[in-house]
């Protein structure tokens, strides 16, 4: 009885909040979701790929040093990994993690 009471509260607490709004289910698709990236263009997503890409290259080629014979710019802009790293973070479901967390302790 006392875990039915906790799983209600649970949920009470979960349909307050907005919650589970990073992933979006894909219509038609089974266990498949989405996840929006905000960028102001084309060039800007051009060049977020462009450094995941250059950055993968160097991280598996230990020989790699630069990526002249790939690109004629090898650098790679961290600033931009770090940004698509932010986008990424489901800060709205970590809210919900300290309010489970404190149901859990509430008791």
């Amino acid at each position: 009885m006392q875990n039915k009471v906790r799983a209600e509260e649970l949920l009470e607490t979960i349909d307050k909040g907005k919650y589970f709004t990073t992933l979006k289910p894909v219509p038609k698709e089974t266990n498949s979701f989405s996840i929006q990236l905000k960028v102001s263009s084309y060039n800007e997503l051009n060049l977020m790929v462009s450094d995941l890409l250059k950055a993968s290259i160097i991280l598996l080629n230990p020989d790699a040093q630069s990526l002249s014979s790939f690109t004629k710019d090898n650098n790679v802009n961290v600033m931009t990994l770090l940004e698509i790293a932010l986008q990424l973070l489901p800060e709205e479901e970590m809210e919900l993690l300290d309010d489970v967390r404190k149901l859990y302790y509430k008791e």
